[in-house]
């Protein structure tokens, strides 16, 4: 095989370090020489002996050598993946799909949860590119926030880079929700660039905004990706493939899957299923 499609093979590689982010989240650290390769917004297929195989975006690189991928306890392949321990085997496949484009000038981050881990890499590239960065991370509550202290250490000059938190409970930061600051960003600043992973429903919102505001956004999808190599269909959203031309999206390819993103996605057997609404 040659070394183009070396990373498509299953490789098991040892858990070596783990992060306990919260009580339902964890960022599992292992080495592999491809993963340490990937591009911001790239993803890797876990393989849990046993249990299943699912796409996570990497949210770790160059760490002592280390790749990671964050995890948060949602089904049953996620639990089991939550329970190793240091020196348990899991196998990776990948990275898979296309990756963020970095911008300079202003930009902006919107994230929702857990979707700050598909975005730390990117703020570790953009730093490089001169890029002034505002943040907007949004959670739940206090006890949920992640990652904030080493994003904290990233964008520490404050003469170019800003952090706002915001919370649902009014536990931390902003009472509300991310989405809320970024309608109050864009009607005071102008951004060459939104970057957005999250939830879908809060990832529509924001390019909606971007929509009305005329600004460029890329988007971190996701969806249930099986083969990973845009042959098995399970990730179609329009005429795209998420595991091969996503995981992340550009304004143009979203306008022409609007009436599907943020509206609904494909179950396990491939049958399309309305995004609940809870705000």
């Amino acid at each position: 095989m040659s070394q183009k499609f070396k990373n498509i093979r299953r490789r098991n590689v040892h858990i070596e370090d783990i992060i306990e982010e919260t009580l339902n989240v964890k960022t599992i650290l292992f080495r592999d020489k491809f993963c340490q390769l990937a591009k911001p917004g790239q993803y890797v297929m876990i393989w849990i002996p046993g249990i299943d195989e699912i796409p996570m975006s990497i949210s770790v690189r160059n760490r002592l050598s280390l790749s990671g991928v964050t995890v948060e306890q949602v089904g049953e392949a996620t639990e089991e993946l939550f329970k190793k321990t240091l020196g348990d085997i899991i196998g990776i496949r990948g990275p898979f799909g296309n990756w963020f484009q970095p911008n300079t000038g202003n930009v902006a981050l919107v994230s929702g949860g857990t979707g700050i881990a598909s975005l730390f890499p990117l703020i570790e590239t953009l730093i490089k590119t001169s890029a002034k960065i505002v943040a907007v991370l949004g959670f739940k509550s206090l006890k949920e926030i992640i990652f904030l202290n080493r994003i904290r250490k990233l964008l520490s000059d404050k003469r170019y880079h800003r952090i706002i938190v915001t919370t649902e409970d009014g536990s931390y930061g902003q009472k509300g929700l991310a989405t809320d600051v970024v309608s109050s960003l864009l009607k005071k600043e102008t951004f060459k660039m939104i970057y957005t992973c999250g939830p879908e429903l809060m990832m529509r919102r924001v390019f909606d905004l971007a929509e009305e505001s005329r600004t460029h956004i890329q988007v971190c999808l996701e969806r249930i990706i099986r083969c990973s190599v845009g042959l098995c269909g399970s990730c179609f959203i329009g005429e795209y493939r998420v595991c091969k031309e996503g995981l992340v999206l550009s304004s143009e390819q979203l306008r022409q899957v609007k009436d599907e993103f943020g509206t609904f996605k494909r179950d396990f057997n491939g049958v399309k299923m309305h995004f609940k609404t809870t705000h």
